[in-house]
């Protein structure tokens, strides 16, 4: 694979570097300036069968390969990955417009997860089960049980964390024993192929991972129904999961979808922390993350005093260029991106919300957002927007917040601000979202904790332990004595 952005990007089929022939190649454009960040090979058919073979012909060798070394490879691959921070960082900022500072982090925190993965998947042990710990069982009977890997699985990994959120299906996949096809968002993926390259120069045995690029809308149906992939491990729109598994019904999967997440504060939380911490997950990287703090529903009685500070915060946030020290709202990913995020906005103003700081664009870039006096019948307060724009929805109760918290298709994940523990564990009992963060901004981390979402929000459930555990299958080996 080359740096140099005329000459186009190829896939890694069977530990080759492969560029499709016979198909225009895809050009991957900046959102920071519209410079082209790289050509990517457009997939035929024909090679994308010639991947999954490749990874299909790995399996047995990959799962026979001892945990030990397997945790090797990862080890070195997380080296290279840490070395390569800086180069591959520069190409997040320019093909994503994510802040350097948290490009950065992005590599680093995705090298960290590899070591981790290793290590957990060394520390994975079977179990052996007598037949007399049943009744009526005997002790002529012993279970050995242990974890097999389920094949090969195909990665779907998103444009706005296109290195962390590839490596976190593939590391557990490949400690699991499993071979991995990844399919990057078009978006994100030169970013997520120079990481590929780091862990192939780890010494990956050729067809243990391989990559398929072209656009969804072309080879998307065709690599999730291939007859050779046995799991799928997505990140993406609710939309495009729905679709994913419609096509599917027989394969397993993980998905990790949209959500709706929100803020519950009460009258009684530290205004201070809670809007720091509202801030800082609303608008970070612009609001395009899954976790992002897409609403809040504040007690009336503290709403003044919390919009007030809100604004404070929000008015002191940097935005921009990427490559600048400081920013935190860039430009969003696409035109299309930024023109929905725009027509929420207006919506929501024409339907009779204030709008307390923002609500300029330039090009594709939003100032940070905030819109008061949201009520139920606006779709700002129902549709993910993925970008920064934050509505309020005041209400008069606390169980007035969590109906409508609840009412959402979406359950991934919501923040409870109280210094009641009583009131916020009660609260977190009835909201119907995977994870509740008491006095803390959602966030997907750390890497092994459970990471799931229910309703519209996904399937399944990551942390890394967990999607090893998801991406193997349990194999018992039963053992019939004859007793004396």
């Amino acid at each position: 694979m080359t740096n140099t952005e005329q000459k186009v990007y190829g896939n890694l089929i069977n530990g080759e570097w492969v560029v499709s022939q016979g198909s225009q190649p895809i050009e991957v454009r900046s959102p920071v300036d519209g410079s082209l960040v790289g050509r990517l090979s457009s997939m035929s058919q024909q090679e994308l069968d010639q991947a999954a073979a490749a990874a299909k012909g790995a399996r047995k060798a990959w799962a026979a390969c001892p945990v030990y070394q397997k945790a090797q490879y990862m080890y070195r691959a997380a080296d290279l990955l840490e070395q390569r921070a800086e180069e591959i960082a520069e190409c997040l900022v320019m093909e994503i417009a994510k802040d350097r500072k948290s490009a950065v982090s992005e590599v680093k925190r995705s090298a960290d997860l590899l070591r981790y993965t290793a290590d957990v998947g060394k520390s994975l042990h079977g179990e052996t089960i007598s037949g007399d710990s049943f009744p009526g069982g005997s002790r002529g009977k012993m279970s050995f049980v242990t974890r097999v890997p389920v094949g090969t699985v195909l990665a779907i990994s998103p444009f706005n964390y296109p290195v962390n959120l590839a490596i976190s299906k593939i590391g557990p996949a490949l400690m699991g024993g499993n071979t991995v096809i990844l399919k990057p968002a078009t978006q994100g993926a030169v970013s997520a192929l120079k990481m590929v390259e780091a862990m192939q120069d780890a010494g990956l045995p050729a067809g243990v991972l391989n990559t398929v690029t072209g656009l969804g809308s072309v080879i998307g149906d065709s690599i999730v129904t291939h007859k050779d992939v046995d799991f799928i491990n997505f990140t993406g729109s609710t939309e495009v999961g729905q679709h994913i598994s419609a096509l599917t019904a027989m394969t397993p999967v993980i998905m990790e979808l949209g959500g709706k997440d929100a803020a519950i504060v009460l009258e009684d939380a530290d205004l201070d922390f809670a809007a720091d911490n509202i801030v800082d997950g609303a608008y970070s990287y612009s609001g395009q993350r899954c976790t992002a703090v897409k609403r809040i529903l504040v007690l009336e009685q503290v709403a003044d005093a919390l919009v007030e500070k809100l604004k404070v915060r929000i008015e002191r946030l940097k935005t921009g260029d990427p490559r600048e020290a400081g920013v935190t709202v860039t430009p969003l990913v696409s035109t299309k991106s930024a023109d929905f995020v725009e027509n929420l906005m207006k919506d929501a103003l024409a339907k009779g919300a204030v709008l307390v700081t923002g609500g300029t664009r330039q090009g594709n870039l939003l100032a940070p957002t905030l819109l008061d006096h949201v009520t139920t019948g606006m779709d700002v307060a129902w549709v993910e927007p993925f970008g920064p724009v934050l509505p309020i929805i005041r209400v008069s109760s606390q169980q007035e917040a969590v109906e409508i918290a609840n009412r959402s298709e979406y359950g991934l994940q919501s923040s409870v601000f109280t210094n009641n523990l009583n009131k916020a564990y009660s609260i977190a009992a009835q909201l119907e979202v995977g994870t509740v963060q008491i006095n803390n901004k959602p966030e997907r981390g750390p890497d092994n904790f459970p990471f799931l979402g229910v309703k519209s929000s996904g399937m399944g459930t990551q942390g890394v332990r967990y999607s090893i555990e998801a991406m193997t299958r349990p194999k018992a080996v039963t053992i019939n004595l004859t007793e004396e």
